[in-house]
């Protein structure tokens, strides 16, 4: 009875990611957040990209939800 029936082989090791590799990760990341940041926030009036009222009503919750005025 000697023998136990749990495995004895090591976990995997987790190798560290380098900064190199996660920096495009980043960038994308960053501009993604811009672009979200505007439409939620600044995609209305005279900074409007795109015509008509679509886009506010599509971000218009959330526009609410952080604070953001749009009345």
């Amino acid at each position: 009875m000697a023998n136990s029936a749990a495995p004895t082989t090591a976990a995997p090791a987790i190798t560290p990611l380098s900064l190199s590799a996660l920096a495009p990760w980043a960038a994308f990341v960053g501009i993604l957040m811009l672009v979200l940041l505007y439409f939620v926030g600044a995609e209305q009036g005279a900074t409007a990209v795109f015509q008509g009222e679509t886009i506010h009503e599509w971000f218009h919750d959330g526009r609410h939800l952080l604070g953001f005025p749009c009345h």
